[in-house]
């Protein structure tokens, strides 16, 4: 069969059968995947802007919006291809690390915490939502019903109505007034009087004037009003200004709203007490209370500098803050110094050539750093104990006694080093064995034929050039050690406590210990916003420490240039 050649005014067809070639070839499928995985994540960024604008997270609902339409507009355009490639990185850096930095700083300007830790209209909806029953209101008799799903209906009676008789009958049947007679209640609809029922109510009505059959529902009998009692107690029937609570089993009772907010006045009036409250430093107070009257709960609001205020003006500064602060330093540095030192013995023993068994043995020295931390601590807590620790008996069969390793302050912070040490030595080792590992052996070598021995090169050339290598990791490790929230709280809670301090403090605690028991375990509920402003003033401490020991780092390279 001959084969027609193609010339240039002929017809083509609309998809040569080239086209998939070329569409897979010239990235066509790549780009449709990506632009199907760009609507997914759009996609789901919209539910998750939807569900942050509902419950009023405005703040980060914005931030994700422009992270959303940061990353479209690099996956779209052309000209900020380069941005692609980091784009996903640069999200989550702004949605995990930015973000959060932003909103501590700004949760340090604020009261929030415990006892504020909603917005003003949600407090002012949670106090319209406080009801109450007048000393003149009627009192009701009620009968409940029960749909299928779970929905409650009562039958409401006045106390004259339910007193028995014609006259109450027919009071009852015509509904009488709002102050009395039979009513038709359901939860968020107005009271329906017994006149105006529908009519299959008024058919099914017994001889008490109380409908045995209800629509839909069930009517309860005693046992059944027992079981959903507090159900039905929680149920507000009715409409406002008339709604009816139930108080008892056998009684119910209108109530009335008794917080009622001005918005032109920015006030709270108690219908109850006559009280009128205004907002005041995140609560509303009332206005002639000399001892600060106010209502529960307030609302959060920035407050300046006042948390930086309490801090460096509280009693715990001139206490024992200073000598946390300084143990702070010391657990730091020695635990970064203990691990590195043994790491590092480790690494130089495990990396001589003819040390048998060396890959075995290293293998089970990284137990610690596999093993969770707090199983650790507890582990060595427990052998510490002066009345079953291994360790404590085993010192005490040999020297006839043993120190007090949680009792007393020094062999407490002695203890806690220990452990440190244990827990953090595996990662130096690890470290410093890749490190000398990529060490260059002509420099040994020449040291050795220049007549060096093994301490004068361990000390000129295998110690700067490796500090070159880790020096940033052992500045990190410091970062860590300064905030070890963990091994410092399980170890012993901080303690021994010192005695005579104004603040609860302990003898083990670093600073982030001290300030949780500051900010959140001083009886006073959780201060988040004390707790951002402590948080903010050790991140500066931490910055200017991190800075210097970088300068420090910087004068190894120096050194190793000259090696």
């Amino acid at each position: 069969m001959q084969t027609v050649p193609h010339s240039e005014g002929a017809a083509t067809p609309s998809v040569s059968p080239r086209f998939f070639h070329r569409f897979f070839r010239t990235g066509g499928f790549g780009t449709a995947i990506r632009l199907l995985a760009l609507a997914a994540a759009d996609a789901m960024g919209m539910v998750f802007l939807w569900t942050l604008a509902a419950n009023g997270r405005y703040a980060l609902a914005v931030v994700m919006f422009l992270v959303t339409a940061g990353v479209n507009v690099a996956f779209l355009f052309e000209k900020a291809y380069p941005l692609r490639w980091f784009s996903p990185g640069l999200a989550l850096m702004i949605i995990m690390l930015v973000y959060p930095t932003a909103y501590t700083i700004y949760v340090a300007f604020t009261n929030y915490g415990d006892g504020h830790l909603l917005t003003k209209a949600q407090v002012i909806s949670q106090l319209e939502s406080v009801t109450f029953s007048p000393e003149d209101a009627p009192e009701f008799s009620w009968t409940a019903y029960r749909s299928e799903d779970g929905e409650f209906a009562l039958w409401l009676r006045s106390a004259a109505a339910a007193g028995g008789g014609a006259e109450s009958r027919e009071q009852g049947e015509a509904g009488s007034s709002a102050e009395g007679g039979d009513f038709f209640a359901l939860p968020g609809e107005p009271l329906i009087p017994g006149a105006d029922a529908p009519p299959e109510l008024q058919e099914s009505r017994d001889a008490e004037g109380i409908p045995s059959e209800l629509p839909g529902y069930r009517r309860l009998n005693r046992i059944d009003v027992v079981r959903f009692l507090d159900a039905i107690s929680a149920v507000e029937f009715g409409a406002p200004p008339r709604t009816v609570r139930v108080l008892s089993l056998d009684t119910a009772r209108p109530v009335e709203t008794r917080y009622l907010y001005d918005a032109e006045a920015d006030t709270i009036t108690d219908r109850l007490e006559g009280t009128v409250y205004r907002p005041k430093r995140g609560t509303f107070t009332a206005e002639d209370a000399e001892g600060g009257t106010t209502l529960r709960p307030g609302f959060w609001v920035a407050v300046g500098a006042e948390n930086f205020r309490r801090l460096f003006t509280s009693p715990a500064l001139t206490g024992p803050f200073l000598r946390v602060f300084l143990w702070t330093f010391i657990y730091a540095i020695l635990s970064v110094v203990l691990a590195f030192s043994f790491g590092l013995f480790f690494a130089l023993v495990f990396n001589h050539p003819k040390m048998p068994g060396k890959r075995v043995i290293r293998s089970l020295m990284l137990i610690p750093y596999a093993l969770p931390a707090f199983i650790s601590v507890n582990i060595w807590r427990a052998m510490f104990s002066r009345h079953f620790g291994v360790i404590h008996t085993a010192l005490e069969s040999l020297f006839g006694g043993s120190p007090l390793w949680l009792a007393d302050p020094f062999w407490a912070r002695i203890g806690i080093l220990i452990v440190q040490t244990w827990l953090g030595f595996p990662y130096m080792m690890l470290i410093c064995t890749g490190a000398l590992q990529s060490l260059p052996s002509e420099l040994f070598e020449a040291a050795t034929i220049d007549g060096a021995g093994p301490w004068r090169k361990f000390r000129n050339l295998t110690l700067p050039l490796l500090l070159v290598s880790v020096g940033p990791l052992l500045i990190g490790s410091f970062v860590f050690n300064f905030n070890n929230f963990t091994v410092i709280d399980i170890y012993a809670e901080g303690g021994p406590p010192m005695a005579g301090t104004v603040t609860p403090a302990g003898h083990t605690d670093i600073l982030i210990t001290y300030i949780f028991r500051l900010a959140f375990a001083g009886g006073r509920g959780a201060d988040y916003g004390y707790a951002a402003a402590i948080t903010i003033v050790i991140f500066v401490v931490l910055a200017v420490i991190t800075a210097l020991q970088f300068r420090y780092t910087r004068i190894w390279e120096e050194i190793s240039e000259n090696v």
